[in-house]
C-alpha cells in the first residue's frame, strides 16, 4: 500500500490557533475525502499552539459516525501533537464513539441535564 497522505492541519486552517469547530470542518472534509478514496491520512499538528474539543470534535470525531473505527485505527495517524492535545484527542474520540453508538441515549442525557425534555 503506499504511503500515507500527510495532512498539515495548520496549512488548512490557515494559523496555529485551531479553536473554531468551522476550522475543524475544513480538516475534516479533508480526511473525509483522502479516506473515501482510499488512502490513509497522517494528520500533522505541527506548528499548531492552540488546539480545542470544539474544533478536535469537527475534525476527527464527527468521523465516527462515518467511518468504522477499525478502518479509522487503520488510516488515521497523528504526528507532532502534544501529550495535553493527545489526552484531549482521545477522549473527544471516546465520547464520539459512544455517540455514535447510540445518541438517543446521548441526546436524551443532554436534553435532561439542560432541562429540554419537552423535545
Amino acid at each position: 500500500m503506499s504511503e500515507p497522505i500527510t495532512l498539515r492541519v495548520y496549512e488548512v486552517v490557515g494559523s496555529s490557533l485551531c479553536v473554531a469547530s468551522g476550522d475543524g470542518q475544513k480538516v475534516f472534509e479533508q480526511i473525509q475525502q483522502a479516506l473515501k478514496d482510499g488512502k490513509k491520512v497522517r494528520l500533522s499538528f505541527q506548528n499548531v499552539e492552540s488546539l480545542t474539543s470544539a474544533f478536535l470534535n469537527a475534525a476527527v470525531g464527527q468521523l465516527y459516525g462515518i467511518f468504522p473505527h477499525e478502518l479509522l485505527k487503520e488510516s488515521l495517524s497523528l504526528q507532532d501533537m502534544e501529550q495535553n492535545d493527545q489526552v484531549l484527542l482521545k477522549r473527544v474520540i471516546d465520547t464520539a464513539k459512544q455517540y455514535f453508538q447510540d445518541p438517543n441515549v446521548i441526546d436524551a442525557a443532554r436534553r435532561a441535564a439542560l432541562g429540554d425534555e419537552d423535545e
